[in-house]
């Protein structure tokens, strides 16, 4: 037995020493993992391994190449759009930022359509897809085989059939429980199907990737009409269960200029589950980024973010907007388990007399993330934020700065969407659309309860103990 618990102990140390100097995680990230390798030190191994284990070498590499893709792809685009988009001093500040910081560049002439409820979004999608004439390009993190999910692969199959270029990625993990000959469907009618970090051995629980998820949302029907947001294709996110009705959430059907760049997010995801490249020439040639008309007068910046850089764009940017805010930040988020520097940010927003609102779900779906939110929630209204639980579940991700900015797409305001997830935003500059986000947020307030110390007071003690407990593994959460 004292061998056992030798190796044990060296194999826990080696861990530690790989978090620290290797792959060089956060202090907060290494203590978490400590605890658990300490007090559970054989399931915390295995957890280790299959959640917290950093991406290799090689993966690293093969993302990263996909940096190449992206200089050509810019260089395209400036060639193409010849021109900058004119941007207000404090717009200006907030783009040049993501600009330099995460090379997501500025598209103007765009129009943006807004859908706060899934069945909308998918009717939309479905009506566009059946329209399509050259190409479709489709990325999910969750795609079902249930009801809209198979009312969607219904039309991707009829269209692969037509001819037309169907392409489809979808997340392994968020697919877990949709069977593969499901997908299978679409390459039998001509289509293509990526799966993003596919299991060992095709088998689903043996995956050492898991803990890194591709948590993007992207639609582009012949590189002219894109979709980004949080709404993905399954049916309790349409409303259809009861559990978590009604199901609230916010997305983007988007014509002009910014749709390049979410053609560019696909198939940058695209080349690397097919491990090959080819320019953006040739797929200028193949006619997957054609000559846009104007749309529209919405400013927008595509701005992606994931495990393969330290640099965390999407978090990065959110900060900037609410150390920038000088009236109001508000923030919906269905978990709200962020880092120090960004409990900092909005905690300095609030002190400085910047009106910050953050919109919660009332009705959870994972209890222990839940447990966490609200430990962070507490702590924000004491510092004097005001907290709104919507009546139901809020799966928005939504974050708006005044009258300047407001930045929709995949990423939750938590560690794991932060660091661990590939995840996609679209950054809007443009005051009628965000006094049109406005009037969709005064209506998600009327819907939902605002709390207070006394709502926290309240709580069983088995809440406040979890919410304690869970707030120790906010890092891996």
């Amino acid at each position: 037995m004292d061998y056992i618990t030798l190796i044990i102990l060296i194999i826990n140390i080696v861990l530690i020493g790989t978090m620290m100097f290797i792959e060089r995680r956060k202090p907060e990230v290494i203590i978490s993992w400590l605890v658990i390798l300490t007090f559970v030190p054989i399931l915390g191994f295995l957890f280790y391994i299959i959640f917290g284990s950093g991406l290799s070498v090689k993966t690293r590499r093969m993302l990263k190449r996909k940096i190449l893709y992206e200089d050509t792809y810019e260089s395209f685009v400036w060639e193409e759009l010849l021109r900058l988009p004119e941007l207000s001093d404090r717009e200006a500040e907030l783009a040049s930022f993501n600009e330099r910081a995460s090379s997501s560049l500025p598209y103007f002439d765009n129009d943006v359509k807004i859908f706060t409820f899934g069945r909308e979004k998918i009717e939309a999608l479905k009506a566009d897809l059946r329209n399509a004439k050259h190409s479709i390009n489709m990325e999910y993190y969750i795609f079902d085989d249930e009801g809209v999910g198979k009312e969607v692969m219904k039309i991707l199959c009829d269209k692969a059939r037509e001819g037309i270029k169907v392409k489809l990625i979808f997340d392994s993990v968020g697919c877990i429980r949709a069977p593969r000959r499901f997908f299978k469907r679409l390459k039998k009618a001509g289509g293509e199907v990526a799966e993003f970090f596919p299991p060992l051995f095709g088998i689903r629980l043996i995956n050492f990737k898991m803990n890194y998820r591709n948590h993007r949302k992207i639609a582009v029907i012949d590189g002219r009409i894109g979709y980004v947001g949080g709404i993905n294709i399954r049916d309790d996110h349409m409303g259809l269960k009861k559990k978590l009705s009604p199901w609230r959430d916010t997305h983007l059907r988007i014509e002009g200029n910014a749709v390049y760049g979410l053609q560019n997010a696909f198939f940058n995801d695209w080349f690397f589950c097919k491990k090959r490249h080819i320019s953006s020439s040739e797929l200028v040639a193949l006619g997957y980024f054609p000559k846009m008309e104007k749309c529209g007068n919405v400013v927008a910046q595509i701005v992606c973010s994931g495990p393969e850089s330290k640099v965390h764009y999407i978090k990065d940017s959110y900060i900037k907007m609410i150390s920038s805010a000088k009236e109001r930040i508000i923030l919906q988020t269905p978990y709200l388990v962020p880092d120090d520097i960004f409990m900092s940010a909005l905690k300095q927003a609030v002190k400085s007399g910047v009106e910050v609102i953050i919109m919660l779900p009332k009705k959870p779906d994972k209890r222990f993330v839940y447990l966490a939110t609200l430990s962070f929630a507490r702590e924000l209204v004491e510092c004097g934020a005001k907290i709104y639980l919507y009546n139901g579940f809020l799966h928005s991700k939504l974050l708006i700065m005044d009258d300047v900015c407001v930045s929709i797409g995949t990423c939750n305001a938590d560690n794991r969407s932060f660091a661990l997830n590939f995840e996609i935003n679209a950054f809007l500059y443009n005051k009628e659309f965000i006094n049109k986000c406005y009037k969709l947020l005064e209506e998600d307030i009327i819907k939902s309860i605002q709390i207070d110390l006394t709502y926290f007071k309240q709580k069983p003690l088995t809440s406040k103990f979890g919410q304690t407990f869970f707030r120790m593994f906010a890092p891996l959460l």
